[in-house]
């Protein structure tokens, strides 16, 4: 692989740099991780336990002594435990507000006996001692999602003439906090000015003595008035999707024949239990009945906000231990629900489908794990009116239109003009709504991050370490406040335990990296590389793109392999880019040429002699560590690579000597496609990723497509960023020979425009071998093993990620940064405040 260069030869990319690297040769510990133990207090004892052991090394330190290690396996595994619990059945929190709802259905025919009397049950039995219902935690102060779902309770109990005590406690509360449903910097649920004064009105129809201020309750209701007369917010079918999701809090006020329009077909009004209720009460949807009686049988009483959302929590649970770096760790429980997920997918099941952010991650997360799907069903989100239009628009969802962007980019085709209008238009909304401000602060970093890093230029490891260090714990939620619907929602995704394996595994893997780095630094060494006075040798920023790729520590092998063949394709390069005579080039193509008969030839000078046997001897030694797993020697596809490549080189460097101007960029691409040497990297990196890869499949089309594919994509990279330079060098480039054979056919355009039409047709070239490299990744067929199809992927989102254009992306020192933030750099951990506030 060729590294950028700067015009300071010495430093190459990276000016400055010490020859070996940025990180110091020996490490005498696991740099300590920090965190704040600030705010403990409510975290699980595993939890807590594990990110103390991970934050001091888990080693001696903090006087666990020889039990540290044992420790912190019986943490490990509770928390993987409640992990992986939750992966296989979503345990869904009950809503008060919705059980509210509920309970208050009568009998039908018979409006004085209740429908679900299992619902006031759970009322009566799940009151907080305040007098209050809802999500109650020691660290909330009152908001106003507990007010509304008191209220709620409250008017229930009244409904029925039941929980005299309840009721009187549950007024109580509401007088000593009334204040806060007319606070307007207090969050709300969604559609509070709705659900609340509805509450209001209904309460002061069944005769309940609110110990309030008649005004203020006149002016909670004025509010409900002011907002159904305006029409301030999104368009007029996003607002009747709206106001049938929040109809209960309309009651005579709402078309209830309209708002049966949104009905599915398991009978719920838009899977809201307290919407579904509210059109049964008022003489409409009695078929939503048998929606209630599931929902009330399978949760014994209480109701979800929402059901069915399983589907949307395993996916986002699925999404958040990937973007964290511990899904190995749970692949069986991912497989089940992927596979799940596709059976919805493929039978157009409502729950996935209907809803705009769960169809996206649906779509995404298949697609990146190799089912076959097509963007079919991702047709009804190709105008922006799918999100206008919908509540998801009215609410200004930043999160679904963000999931529609991350799964538009996910595009294999060039004429899949479904992702590429969802694209096109989401990103533009994006942006639209960050310069008009209308992003929430804790919501702009991740939208910016994504429109900045498209999902093919992301290195996994640094964007893990990113989320982990971003990642927000359930006490850090609850203070900033819920995933709010009609009521408060804490979700179900176990935080906690997730953060605390994240830490602790991004910790240990650290130690490996750094371990695996001294070796490598003590490779350069015996191989001599030290020596080559030209050589650009930076190993850390090397193995940086093994790590930040092939991040399981299990992938040692492969990552050594990669790096080992990274640094020594690069000095290769520098060789043949004018650092060595013809002579000694032809020399060294010679001696790969005849391998293992390299003793008939001889050197022509120490440097071929060096670079030669760094070559030959680490091929072998790769070879002979991958016979256990490949049972064989493939020393010789390692051989083949090398030879091919520098073959390639050869011809480039003929050319420069020459001057000799290859006719056609076709020409041009039958020796640079090979000399830019991603053939040694991937085929030694490939022999230890898991799968034995026989002769078939190094001699198969497939492979060698892939091949092609990705050497296609760095030298396309590495041209449009160095032409420049080359031309200036004598060197020819596919943009300079695209630009001229353009302007030479009499067009009469100018060299500045020729050249902008040049690099304008290398990117659509490029983004076709990126479409057809991503479809056969994702493809579930093929020769080649999906774990090196794999190989193939990240060398590519590798070197977009280093050759990223300049005025968008990383410079040399941010290159540096990124190495150490992935390699040495502790992670920045911060629990959230104990003392936040208490009812």
């Amino acid at each position: 692989m060729i590294l950028p260069m700067s015009s300071a030869c010495s430093g190459g990319l990276f000016p400055g740099a010490s020859p070996h690297g940025i990180i110091p040769k020996q490490f005498s510990r696991a740099p300590r991780l920090r965190v704040s133990i600030r705010g403990m207090r409510y975290l699980p004892s595993a939890t807590k336990d594990l990110l103390i052991c991970g934050a001091a090394g888990v080693e001696k330190s903090l006087g666990l002594g020889r039990n540290a290690g044992s420790q912190q396996g019986m943490h490990k595994n509770e928390l993987h435990d409640k992990i992986r619990k939750q992966l296989r059945d979503v345990q869904l929190p009950p809503s008060s507000y919705d059980t509210a709802w509920v309970a208050m259905v009568p009998v039908q025919g018979s409006h004085q006996t209740p429908r679900f009397p299992q619902s006031i049950e759970w009322i009566l039995q799940n009151q907080y001692d305040d007098g209050s219902w809802g999500t109650n935690l020691p660290s909330l102060v009152v908001n106003k999602d507990i007010l509304l779902c008191t209220l709620a309770c409250v008017v229930a109990l009244k409904r029925w003439n039941t929980g005299r005590h309840h009721i009187s406690r549950g007024l109580n509360f509401i007088g000593r906090n009334f204040s806060v449903a007319m606070d307007e910097q207090i969050v709300a649920p969604v559609g509070f000015n709705f659900t609340f004064s509805g509450l209001l009105s209904l309460a002061t129809g069944t005769g309940l003595e609110l110990p309030v201020m008649q005004t203020d309750i006149d002016g909670i209701i004025h509010i409900r008035k002011i907002e159904l007369e305006r029409d301030a917010y999104g368009t007029a079918s996003s607002r009747r999707a709206f106001m049938a999701y929040v109809s209960e809090g309309l009651g005579n006020l709402q078309d209830w024949n309209q708002v049966m329009a949104y009905q599915r077909k398991n009978g719920s009004i838009l899977n809201s239990p307290s919407a579904t209720a509210a059109t049964i009460i008022h003489g409409h949807n009695y078929s939503g009945l048998a929606y209630l009686d599931f929902v009330t049988s399978k949760f014994d009483g209480p109701v979800p906000v929402m059901y069915p959302q399983n589907a949307y929590s395993q996916l986002c649970m699925v999404d958040t231990l990937e973007r964290m770096g511990i899904s190995k760790s749970f692949a069986c429980e991912i497989s089940d629900i992927l596979d799940m997920t596709y059976r919805l997918w493929m039978h157009n099941e409502e729950e996935l489908m209907l809803d705009m952010r769960t169809c996206a991650m649906a779509f995404r997360l298949l697609r990146m794990h190799g089912y076959d799907i097509t963007s079919d069903g991702m047709a009804q989100f190709v105008e922006q009116s799918s999100f206008d239009d919908s509540i998801h628009g009215y609410l200004n969802d930043t999160k679904a239109l963000l999931e529609l962007y991350k799964s538009s980019q996910l595009r294999c085709l060039e004429d899949d003009l479904i992702l590429e209008e969802i694209g096109s238009w989401s990103a533009r909304v994006l942006l639209e709504k960050i310069s008009s401000k209308m992003i929430h602060i804790s919501e702009l970093p991740e939208v910016e991050y994504a429109l900045k890093c498209p999902v093919y230029a992301i290195l996994e490891r640094l964007e893990q370490k990113r989320n982990i260090e971003q990642f927000k714990t359930k006490e850090q939620l609850n203070i900033e406040g819920f995933k709010l619907l009609k009521s408060g929602y804490r979700g179900v995704i176990p935080n906690d335990e997730i953060l605390a394996l994240a830490v602790d595994e991004f910790h240990s893997s650290q130690s490996v990296y750094q371990q695996e780095l001294q070796d490598l630094n003590s490779w350069v060494a015996q191989t001599r590389l030290d020596e080559l006075k030209f050589a650009r040798l930076m190993p850390s920023i090397t193995y940086f793109s093994a790590a930040a790729t092939m991040f399981p520590s299990e992938l040692s092998e492969a990552r050594i392999a990669w790096t080992q063949n990274c640094i020594l394709t690069t000095t290769v390069d520098d060789f043949f880019d004018g650092e060595g005579s013809k002579e000694e080039m032809e020399n060294l193509v010679k001696l790969i040429e005849k391998w293992d008969g390299h003793g008939e030839i001889g050197f022509s000078s120490e440097c071929v002699e060096i670079l030669f046997y760094a070559v030959y001897n680490t091929s072998k030694q790769i070879a002979e560590k991958a016979v256990p797993l490949q049972k064989r020697n493939v020393v010789d596809h390692i051989a083949e690579s090398w030879w091919f490549t520098v073959r390639g080189m050869l011809t480039e460097a003929e050319w420069r000597m020459d001057k000799y101007v290859p006719t056609t960029v076709e020409e041009y691409m039958s020796a640079a496609v090979d000399s830019f040497a991603i053939g040694p990297i991937i085929t030694s990196a490939a022999l230890f990723v898991g799968p034995e890869l026989s002769e078939e499949v190094f001699r198969s089309e497939e492979y060698i497509h892939l091949m092609n594919l990705a050497n296609t994509i760095g030298r396309l990279l590495n041209d449009m960023q160095t032409y420049e330079k080359e031309i200036k060098m004598g060197k020819v480039n596919s943009v300079m020979l695209h630009a001229l054979s353009h302007s030479g056919g009499g067009g009469g355009g100018s060299p500045e425009a020729s050249m902008e039409e040049a690099k304008r047709e290398m990117r659509r070239i490029l983004q076709g071998c990126r479409f057809e490299l991503l479809r056969l990744l994702t493809r579930d067929a093929g020769v080649v093993p999906p774990p090196c199809r794999k190989l193939f992927w990240l060398m590519s989102k590798v070197l977009h990620f280093v050759y990223m254009e300049k005025d968008r992306y990383f410079t040399a020192e941010g290159m540096m940064a990124s190495a150490n933030a992935v390699i040495l750099d502790p992670l920045q951990v911060t629990l959230p405040p104990s003392d936040s506030g208490t009812l």
